[in-house]
């Protein structure tokens, strides 16, 4: 199981070498609000300040990409993830707006230098 401090942004784990380099691994989660969550949504925008209906399903959304890109290193056979990208782009049209959080790494086995 690769635990989360070994999945990093940097290309290295510092006191680790890294021994084997198995390939890039990336996890998806698209999210859609409900109805209710879009209207709440738009009631906290037209109040200002931050819209905590949406900051939820963003960081849910977040959790779940980086969760995929460990089931996918580890089916590889990796015990760490490298280099680390998060990103989050929309699609959709104007009645279902989708936003997607990418994560992506390089799946890799380390060992203590």
């Amino acid at each position: 199981m690769i635990s989360s401090d070994k999945v990093v942004t940097t290309p290295t784990i510092e006191g680790y070498k890294i021994t084997k380099v198995l390939g890039l691994v990336t996890g998806l989660s698209p999210r859609t609000r409900g109805v209710g969550g879009q209207i709440w949504g738009a009631v906290q925008s037209l109040l200002g300040g931050e819209v905590t209906a949406f900051t939820l399903e963003i960081e849910k959304a977040r959790l779940e990409a980086i969760e995929r890109v460990i089931d996918q290193a580890e089916k590889l056979g990796a015990n760490a993830i490298v280099g680390v990208d998060l990103e989050t782009s929309e699609m959709g049209s104007a009645q279902m707006n989708i936003m997607v959080i990418s994560a992506t790494g390089t799946a890799v086995v380390v060992e203590p230098e």
